[in-house]
């Protein structure tokens, strides 16, 4: 089992019912000892004018498979909440899961980059992520999530 962490997003139709039901499809399709952060509201990061306001929250878990099934599943979660696939860049969205930290794994490819190479700079990932894991560690950094969390409140 890899300890996991998720950010999840959106900004369309019931996006926290959204993210209870990915909660919900993880944890069937394997993922155990599930812990789901508070739900924050944020304004777009990135995205056109007129975008409207994201809610955010993390996810962590301990995922029995590779990075690359869980990534599928995501997708899978992702398009039965209603996300277009393929879709655009910083687009309004009913659900977004991105897979922030995979244990101590590195992955460079075609398809994932894990860590997330911008978590650390978004307040909308670490705020929910230091709620339900502070000690996670960035592998690529070697710092834990509560001292970025920090950081940032700097």
């Amino acid at each position: 089992m890899i300890k996991t962490a998720l950010a999840l997003g959106g900004n369309l139709g019931d996006v926290a019912g959204a993210f209870r039901t990915a909660a919900q499809k993880l944890e069937a399709a394997g993922m155990i000892n599930i812990k789901l952060s508070s739900f924050y509201r944020t304004s777009p990061v990135d995205c056109v004018p007129g975008t409207p306001d994201f809610l955010n929250a993390a996810l962590a878990g301990d995922w029995p498979g590779s990075a690359e099934e869980l990534f599928a599943v995501c997708q899978k979660i992702e398009c039965e909440s209603g996300r277009a696939a393929p879709h655009g860049i910083n687009t309004p969205r009913t659900l977004d899961l991105d897979i922030i930290l995979f244990g101590d794994r590195i992955i460079n490819s075609d398809t994932l980059r894990i860590p997330h190479p911008r978590a650390p700079q978004r307040f909308f990932v670490i705020a929910p992520l230091v709620e339900i894991a502070p000690e996670m560690i960035f592998p690529d950094t070697g710092r834990k999530v509560s001292d970025i969390f920090k950081s940032l409140m700097e």
